[in-house]
């Protein structure tokens, strides 16, 4: 059964880069599946913001698409997400989570979450 586990500091101040990092076990990242980042702030719905696929392809949702990025490491079975110039507005749970079908947004496991603060 795969587990997801995100790690990262839980304390940004603004302008600041954020990384966190998806650990996964019972399952190989780069064998099958999408890999993504979710996230939910206060008072609002989930928001999907991207993904990486098992042959390393990256695919990105409007939050990252101009100021982040995800990568990977296969040796260490993690996928990672950055975020640039964080504001408040970035301030949320954070989530990993495995996309099946062939989609990056039909989520069949998840990681518990972490929460992330922006403040100086």
């Amino acid at each position: 059964q795969v587990q997801l586990q995100e790690s990262g500091p839980g304390l940004v101040k603004p302008s600041q880069t954020l990384s966190l990092t998806c650990t996964v076990s019972g399952g190989t990242i780069a064998t099958d599946y999408y890999w993504s980042w979710i996230r939910q702030s206060s008072g609002k719905g989930l928001e999907w913001m991207g993904a990486i696929d098992y042959r390393g392809v990256s695919l990105y949702g409007a939050s990252l698409s101009s100021r982040g990025s995800i990568s990977r490491d296969t040796s260490k079975n993690q996928f990672t997400l950055q975020l640039r110039s964080v504001t408040p507005d970035d301030a949320a749970v954070y989530y990993c989570a495995r996309g099946v079908y062939g989609s990056p947004i039909h989520l069949d496991a998840w990681g518990q979450g972490t929460l992330v603060t922006v403040s100086s």
